[in-house]
């Protein structure tokens, strides 16, 4: 894999300057290979990573997979697709195993979320079945550690008789 690309999905705030120092390259070298990179849609965006259990925000995640019928000459793209249309899906994953597609999703809560797969993506023609998961707590996302058991627990221990 490429150093610079590396280094770019470890953290996007570097600088170019910063790269060009690692890497032992001019910035306009750098400006150049990051450039050309977007060009050829190899870097597709830059992403803040948030750690929602800290913001003041309600948010919900969930893991849906997905059974499907693939269909005739497009196998799963066609259904992929129209799945990544919906705001709620942040990512869709053609998987092996006991289910074809993992489907990452967020909303405002779990009923939200809930009523989004009822209504919206179970009823799909191809959709043979789902099975939902929410993500009760993130540790580890994107390679960062969200929760670090550096940090201090205010949360009270309650006693009960």
């Amino acid at each position: 894999m490429d150093r610079l690309l590396e280094l770019l999905s470890q953290n996007a705030r570097l600088s170019n300057q910063q790269l060009a120092v690692m890497l032992n390259k001019t910035e306009d070298e750098i400006q150049n290979q990051i450039t050309a990179y977007e060009k050829a849609g190899i870097i597709r965006g830059y992403q803040a990573l948030v750690n929602w259990e800290k913001a003041d925000a309600n948010k919900a995640f969930a893991l849906i997979e997905l059974r499907v019928t693939p269909q005739r000459d497009r196998g799963f793209d066609e259904i992929a697709h129209r799945i990544m249309q919906f705001d709620e899906v942040d990512s869709v994953y053609l998987m092996s195993g006991g289910f074809d597609l993992a489907v990452m999703v967020h909303g405002d809560t779990m009923q939200a979320i809930a009523m989004f797969v009822a209504r919206r993506l179970a009823p799909l023609g191809s959709v043979l079945s789902t099975a939902t998961h929410f993500i009760l707590t993130r540790y580890k996302d994107g390679g960062v550690i969200l929760n670090s058991e550096d940090e201090k627990d205010e949360r009270r221990s309650v006693l009960c008789d």
